[in-house]
């Protein structure tokens, strides 16, 4: 049997990245060009959450600007690789009896374009986006990303995109790049040992790890995504951090990649 896909949680932090030559689109870009090349791509975006799990089932998904304020550059860029309905019936097979709806409204976030329009600049895979459920808490996440593990042995490539610490209130808007802030630096490097030692239990309950945590992920949106990613872990698989580094001092743009 062939080697599992990995699974990769970026931190995406702010969507101008799209447009951006930095270090952390071009380790985006190394991610790509050294992992191998998938069938597809399922993606769990911290930019689709609403109260149900659904997953895209449209052949050719929109790329959708769900921002304001930025540059009109940014609003004219599309993503237009292909959807694929046949894994979001994989999808909601793998998940049932959990209900996942067929949505076609949707298409592709900037969580999910914002990052693959480096990784895969072609955007030549298809991809497929599954929701979060706000309603649920995290433990519901991390046994229905256990469900999805068969897909990584079918040459799906399942992402997280969100932010290990994101805390726009302490973000720092000015042209300057501030040092992290302490407790985002000490929280992340809390996650960080618990990521390489396996041990998930405390991450999935990260409210209860104090005011770190409170303060680095105040609403769990782009914090879930990386408990999708966690969940996909193998007994005895490598963890690796290629993309590292703070954004305006209160935004981890940590990559997790497991395999």
């Amino acid at each position: 049997m062939s080697e599992p896909m990995p699974t990769i949680f970026f931190g995406h932090g702010n969507p101008l990245n799209a447009l951006a030559q930095n270090n952390w689109t071009l380790n985006w870009a190394n991610i790509g060009r050294e992992i191998p090349r998938p069938a597809a791509i399922l993606c769990i975006s911290a930019h689709w959450f609403i109260p149900e799990t659904a997953v895209t089932a449209m052949p050719n998904p929109r790329t959708i600007h769900d921002f304001g304020g930025f540059p009109q550059k940014l609003f004219e860029v599309q993503y237009p690789a292909p959807g694929s309905p046949e894994l979001a019936d994989r999808v909601q097979k793998l998940l049932a009896p959990v209900e996942v709806k067929s949505d076609a409204r949707w298409g592709l976030d900037h969580g999910t374009w914002s990052v693959l329009c480096h990784v895969f600049p072609n955007a030549d895979v298809p991809i497929v986006q599954l929701s979060i459920d706000e309603t649920q808490p995290a433990e519901f996440h991390y046994g229905l990303a256990n469900r999805l593990a068969p897909l990584r042995d079918e040459k799906i490539l399942i992402i997280g995109s969100g932010n290990l610490v994101h805390n726009l209130h302490a973000y720092s808007w000015g042209v300057h790049t501030p040092e992290p802030l302490d407790w985002a630096q000490r929280f992340e490097t809390t996650a960080r040992e618990m990521i390489e030692s396996g041990n998930h239990e405390p991450l999935i309950d990260y409210e209860l790890l104090g005011k770190d945590a409170l303060l680095s992920a105040p609403t769990p949106e782009h914090f879930l995504p990386l408990i999708y990613i966690l969940a996909l872990q193998r007994e005895g698989e490598k963890v690796s951090f290629p993309v590292e580094g703070f954004d305006g001092g209160s935004i981890s743009m940590l990559s997790v990649q497991i395999g």
